[in-house]
């Protein structure tokens, strides 16, 4: 039976073989070691099959900066699923549980970058579209953007600029 919780140090291990093997590399799995080591995340889930972590996902704090003003929201990523538990709604659950916490918590804006035709089914528009830009350079249809509160982001724009650790990856 999938169940989604928050991770627990007794997880760590099983959170690193997971993201390296989703991702091949070990890039993912020390990016997730080096923001926990500094307590550089808002959340962090995991998805079991039993006693065995089969999925992770992390939000961590970012910063929306413009000319005039900075404000809040959360990145998305990374989320990795063992390779044969994917495409069985594993991280679309995990994508939902997520926001919805995040949610609860009081945060209001999420972004991502990810794959153009995977986030927007939980609501995720091209985060150009609501005047907000990555501070890397990358594909606009792969950079999005969540509104948790309708309308926060009316008014406001700005570039996103993610945790150091993520200049990395």
């Amino acid at each position: 039976m999938l169940v989604i919780r928050p991770e627990t140090p007794e997880d760590s291990a099983a959170i690193r073989s997971v993201n390296e093997e989703a991702f091949g590399s070990s890039v993912e799995a020390d990016l997730v070691e080096k923001l926990r080591s500094r307590q550089a995340y808002t959340l962090s889930l995991v998805a079991t099959d039993g006693d065995k972590v089969i999925g992770h996902i992390l939000f961590s704090p970012v910063t929306i900066e413009s000319r005039d003003t900075s404000f809040g929201a959360l990145g998305l990523g990374p989320m990795a699923i063992l390779p044969s538990y994917q495409r069985k709604g594993v991280g679309s659950q995990l994508v939902r549980a997520g926001l919805q916490e995040c949610k609860r918590l009081g945060h209001e804006i999420v972004v991502v970058l990810g794959h153009p035709d995977y986030y927007p089914r939980f609501g995720f528009v091209p985060a150009s579209t609501c005047g907000i830009k990555c501070e890397y350079d990358v594909p606009d249809e792969v950079f999005m953007v969540l509104e948790l509160s309708k309308g926060v982001l009316s008014g406001r724009s700005g570039v996103v600029k993610y945790q150091p650790e993520f200049s990395e990856v």
